[in-house]
């Protein structure tokens, strides 16, 4: 698992060993970037079941200002911590070591783009989006990138969200929700 491109091309990310985290593979991870490319710089980033930190820290890399981390397990927080400093970005990032769906009923700032890939078949990304669109955390025209195995339901979303389009990577499918407007970056 590397970095795909910006200041941190190429290094090498550390994984979590066994089965509890199940990365993004490259071959996803370069699909969304693609798809968002124009909509990172400069923008902040929330990476909700973060595992190795892999989406924020790409994001960090292509330019957005900043990125929250957030992960329940403490393994995986502190490798979060330890790839941040790898790619010397921990300077524009912040981890927090607890469960994602307080993390998002307590949250007091905005985002422009929230990654949501928890394990598949929880119920996990259900709780989350409900939450992200209920709680509204997004800035005007922001991002929520959904990650989920290619055929379980996709989220109903509540205006001001709209889902914009699906895409899919065999058996894995990436759903982006955008926000309207009306708020000021």
């Amino acid at each position: 698992m590397r970095v795909i491109t910006g200041t941190a091309r190429g290094r090498r990310l550390k994984e979590l060993s066994g089965r509890e985290t199940r990365p993004t593979t490259d071959r996803v991870k370069e699909g969304l970037f693609n798809i968002i490319q124009f909509d990172i710089e400069g923008r902040r980033v929330l990476d909700l079941f973060a595992g190795t930190g892999q989406l924020g820290i790409e994001a960090l890399s292509r330019g957005a200002s900043e990125a929250v981390f957030v992960d329940c397990r403490k393994d995986a927080a502190k490798l979060v911590e330890e790839n941040l400093r790898l790619t010397e970005l921990h300077g524009r990032a912040r981890v927090v070591c607890g469960d994602a769906l307080s993390y998002l009923s307590s949250v007091r700032e905005k985002f422009d783009i929230v990654f949501l890939d928890p394990p598949y078949g929880t119920g996990l990304l259900e709780q989350a989006m409900e939450r992200t669109m209920g709680f509204d955390i997004l800035r005007g025209h922001g991002i929520i990138i959904c990650e989920s195995a290619a055929d379980a339901p996709l989220q109903e979303a509540v205006p001001p969200y709209t889902l914009h389009r699906t895409y899919r990577y065999g058996k894995i499918r990436l759903a982006l929700y955008r926000r309207e407007g009306g708020e000021e970056r």
